[in-house]
Formats: C-alpha cells, sequence, structure tokens
C-alpha cells in the first residue's frame, strides 16, 4: 500500500506535468476564461425568459392581473442584468480575439442589445403562440396546450431558438450557441440560431432533427424526428471559403418532412406543399406540389408528381 507522501508527490508530479501542457501549442491553453461568458448564468436568463413567455405555466405562485406586473419585473430584471454582463465578456473577448472591431464599447452595445430583445418579446409570444396552435393542429395525441407547454420538446426547442435567433441577427458571439445548445442536449433537436423559421412550425417527437445555421423554413412547416436539413460536406480551404455563404436548403410554405429525410445544400429548394416520404435523401430543388418517397428495393429516388 502506498503512503501519503508518495501519494502526494505522485500527484505534484502530474500538476506539474499538466501545468507543463500548457505551453501555448493548444487551441485549448486559453487562460483568460475568466473573460468568456459564463454558461450557467447564459442558462439561468434563458430559463427566465422561458418563464417570462409562458409565465402562467412556469409560476410557482397564483397569478393575476394584480400581481402580473410584479411577477414579470421578478423574471425580466435578473435576465437583464446576467445577459448584459454575459454578453459584454463575449464580446470583450471577441475584441481581444481581434474578431471584431475594438472601439466598440461592450456594456453599452451589450445594453442595448438585450433591450432590443426584450422589445421583441411580446412578438416572440405571438410567434409561439401559432407554433404551439401547430402543434395541437397537427398532433391528434395532444390533449390540450398545456401537454403540449410542459412535454413537448419541439416547444421548448423552438422557443429557445426564437430568443436565440434574435441575438444572432444581432450578431451576439457565442451566447446565441450557448442557448442553442442547451436546447439541443435537452430535447436532442438541434437548431442552429442562424435559421430562418416562419410561422406555425412544429417538429413531432423531434430526436435527431437538424437545422442548419443558412436554413429557411417558410410557414406552417411540418417535420418528423431525425429530420437533416444540412450542408454538403467540404474540407480543408472550401470550409472558410463558405462559411459566410448559404449552404442549407430552402423549405417553403405548407411543406411536411417525414422522419429520416436528409436535405442538403445551399440552392436546394423544396417547393410549397411538397411532401418529402421518409428516408428520402435529397441534394436538388423539387416543385411546388411534389409527393418525394424512397424506393428502397430499386436504391433510388421516385419523385410523383402532386394529385390535381
Amino acid at each position: 500500500m502506498s503512503s501519503k507522501p508518495q501519494e502526494a508527490n505522485a500527484l505534484e508530479e502530474i500538476v506539474d506535468a499538466v501545468m507543463a501542457s500548457y505551453d501555448g501549442s493548444h487551441v485549448i491553453d486559453s487562460l483568460e476564461t475568466a473573460a468568456l461568458p459564463n454558461r450557467r448564468a447564459v442558462i439561468d436568463a434563458l430559463k427566465s425568459l422561458h418563464s417570462v413567455i409562458y409565465l402562467g405555466f412556469y409560476s410557482t405562485r397564483p397569478l393575476d392581473r394584480g400581481n402580473l406586473r410584479y411577477s414579470l419585473s421578478e423574471q425580466l430584471y435578473p435576465a437583464y442584468s446576467i445577459l448584459v454582463e454575459q454578453i459584454r465578456r463575449a464580446i470583450s473577448y471577441e475584441q481581444a480575439c481581434c474578431r471584431v472591431e475594438p472601439d466598440r464599447d461592450s456594456l453599452h452595445w451589450s445594453a442595448d442589445v438585450v433591450l432590443r430583445l426584450f422589445r421583441k418579446l411580446p412578438e416572440l409570444r405571438r410567434l409561439l403562440n401559432l407554433d404551439i396552435a401547430a402543434a395541437f393542429d397537427g398532433d391528434p395525441a395532444a390533449k390540450g396546450v398545456e401537454e403540449i407547454i410542459f412535454s413537448y420538446p419541439a416547444i421548448h426547442a423552438i422557443t429557445t431558438h426564437r430568443i436565440a435567433h434574435e441575438l444572432y441577427c444581432d450578431h451576439v458571439p457565442m451566447i446565441p450557441r450557448i442557448m442553442s445548445e442547451e436546447a439541443h442536449s435537452r430535447t436532442g433537436i438541434d437548431i442552429h440560431p442562424g435559421a430562418q423559421i416562419g410561422e406555425r412550425f412544429f417538429i413531432d417527437h423531434g430526436t435527431a432533427v437538424v437545422v442548419g445555421e443558412t436554413a429557411e423554413i417558410g410557414n406552417n412547416v411540418k417535420m418528423y424526428q431525425g429530420v437533416t436539413l444540412g450542408a454538403l460536406s467540404v474540407r480543408g480551404e472550401d470550409v472558410a471559403e463558405l462559411r459566410h455563404h448559404k449552404r442549407h436548403p430552402t423549405i417553403e410554405d405548407d411543406v411536411t418532412i417525414y422522419s429520416g429525410a436528409t436535405i442538403l445544400g445551399g440552392e436546394t429548394v423544396i417547393g410549397a406543399g411538397s411532401v418529402i416520404g421518409g428516408n428520402v435523401w435529397l441534394v436538388e430543388s423539387v416543385p411546388a406540389g411534389s409527393r418525394i418517397s424512397y424506393n428502397a428495393p430499386l436504391a433510388r429516388i421516385a419523385k410523383v408528381k402532386a394529385a390535381r
């Protein structure tokens, strides 16, 4: 049995070895982590915003018009303070890394961004009300709005996305991705905060859905589990070249995409009113009203024109 001094010496040697590995040769060697946003704080603010949007479903006390203002303020004021500080950290770090202009006043800019987000909360509530209505209309198993808000993973994911997307559009670094990854880890639904999503969006079941950064989704679109709206694979120098180009498909209004379908490419457009069957692989556009299915025995995509 080893003695305590021997264990202590061994641990000291390990500390020295790990310390020596912080020699600046790795991208993970940064020691300025105090300047980075705090993930837990961002998620706390996100939870407060979820509460503001669905206050009657999140509150732990009885609510009425008499205490509504107080209850909203109880969530919004802490969320404001947290987000201003975390966005300030994110932009300051980006300035230190020379990825944004160094003359930007990070504190005032952060406060302005958060106020712009908060002013959009009534509109976000309107959009999310439509998303929940689409879930109720599109799923016969739903017994009521309460069940949808409490238990449907898609509602958590799309609520988070609509918040994160506003920050993404304001060019906030890091924070939107922290939010979207919280929803991803909790629901299995991976929606990049850059994706543009219209009204009445519903994902049934939801697990393993992927929606890429430059995807565009129209109104009244319904998707099932395992759907990917992705980009064609690139390597090396091509990655940098395509970073700011459209890489993910466009889904027009009133489209249904069944489980396991994969749709790739920035030039791929799924026409309005189309139905994409399960396990279909698409890298080219289809016209409005198409019915696309996968013919497994023949290992090909069969395109069947919509009935007129």
